[in-house]
């Protein structure tokens, strides 16, 4: 209700930045935004909204067919902005190599959100050069990720 107080933290500003977008869609609240945020990255959310897939979107908790192609048709123009926002580095497509593909995924095994697993490796790729090996990145991802 409208005297409910919540104090709501997020991992990167990106996150930050979707939620924001996403409450300013009619019949999207805190709770369906937390949701949306939860099951997807900010990266799966950024391209349902550019492709216009509102299946993907349906697919948090909370989320009928009807509003989640209200949020892609609201959204399609600020997703292409934030595509290319400052932030948008760290993105698969800057990782190289399978060593890399496959350090995400340990940090994805582990728990990490593949937005924070992909930054994380991209991070630790940029401090170890391209050709580290799979152990290295992990370990350096993994400091970078939990803190």
């Amino acid at each position: 209700s409208e005297n409910d107080m919540r104090l709501l933290g997020f991992a990167e500003a990106g996150e930050r930045d979707w939620f924001r977008l996403l409450t300013q869609v009619q019949g999207v609240g805190s709770k369906v935004a937390l949701a949306i945020l939860s099951a997807l990255s900010t990266r799966e959310v950024q391209t349902a909204c550019a492709q216009g897939d509102a299946a993907m979107v349906a697919r948090a908790q909370g989320v009928g067919p009807k509003l989640a192609g209200r949020i892609v048709n609201e959204l399609k123009d600020k997703a292409g902005a934030l595509l290319t926002a400052p932030g948008a580095a760290g993105s698969p497509a800057t990782l190289k190599g399978s060593a890399s593909a496959d350090a995400v995924s340990a940090l994805e095994n582990l728990g990490f959100k593949p937005a924070i697993a992909t930054r994380a490796v991209a991070t630790a790729q940029g401090e170890l050069g391209e050709d580290a090996s799979e152990s290295e990145l992990i370990r350096v991802a993994l400091k970078r990720a939990a803190g």
